[in-house]
């Protein structure tokens, strides 16, 4: 765990001040239990008292909770980037898939140029190993690791751009799409033709990323977010085309009648 010891003289804000930076910087996730008590007084090198003391103060300021008998997790603060009112109005408009994609699209396509440049040697290695783990999961056709593995490696490349709002702005749009509040991810992997296409694409960002491309990073990750919007918009229609075949069908009079 990214912890260090502390050797300032008011030790509870010096507790507050690390893990606000670890939360800020999304290295400490939302959802993710913190070490225990003694465990992480240890490795912070503070009394267990300074240590409650801060605890307990961002418990109060809302980024800590506290769940009996499980311990102490970063809360999910992220959620307040969507009100549970937007998410449902989101949720019940088609075209809110659309505009989440564009909106994508412009912040991906400006962290991909900008990750370029800014990444270290983790950030890319972290991106060679999401594309390697892409691979296998597309070689024995499974879409719930696929899609699972499309998440992480969109949101590797924001991280890799080192910029603190947009990480956590798509943080709280993954958050969506992991719950399936926009679209069905899983169900574009289903497609054999797609998901080839898919993998080349995520190749293809990969190696300019390593190549410290920025111009070509961003125009290969914005085509590649063009190539899903047409495949949902093809969804959407095959889908709507199909309910109405099923309404025709239920309403075409039978020999019976």
């Amino acid at each position: 765990m990214p912890f260090e010891k502390i050797d300032a003289a008011k030790l509870s804000q010096e507790v507050t001040r690390q893990i606000e930076w670890l939360i800020l910087q999304g290295v400490l996730r939302p959802g993710q239990r913190l070490p225990g008590e003694r465990d992480l007084a240890a490795r912070m090198g503070v009394s267990r008292p300074s240590l409650r003391e801060a605890l307990a103060a961002m418990q109060a300021d809302g980024l800590l909770v506290s769940r009996p008998n499980a311990g102490i997790f970063v809360a999910e603060v992220l959620g307040s980037a969507f009100s549970p009112a937007l998410v449902r109005l989101i949720a019940r408009h088609p075209r809110a898939a659309g505009d989440f994609l564009r909106f994508r699209k412009d912040l991906e396509g400006l962290a991909a140029e900008r990750a370029a440049t800014e990444a270290g040697q983790a950030d890319l290695d972290l991106l060679d190993r999401i594309v390697t783990d892409m691979r296998h999961a597309h070689a024995v056709a499974n879409p719930e690791a696929e899609a699972a593995l499309d998440a992480d490696f969109h949101m590797a490349i924001v991280e890799a751009s080192h910029n603190i709002i947009a990480l956590h702005m798509m943080r709280a749009m993954q958050d969506l799409l992991r719950q399936g509040m926009l679209f069905n991810r899983p169900r574009i992997f289903a497609r054999g033709d797609l998901r080839d296409r898919i993998l080349d694409q995520h190749e293809a960002i990969n190696a300019a990323l390593q190549a410290r491309d920025g111009p070509l990073a961003r125009r290969t990750l914005e085509s590649h977010l063009d190539c899903v919007a047409e495949a949902l918009e093809a969804q959407r229609k095959a889908d709507e085309q199909d309910a109405i075949a099923r309404l025709r069908l239920r309403n075409r009079p039978s020999d019976e009648d």
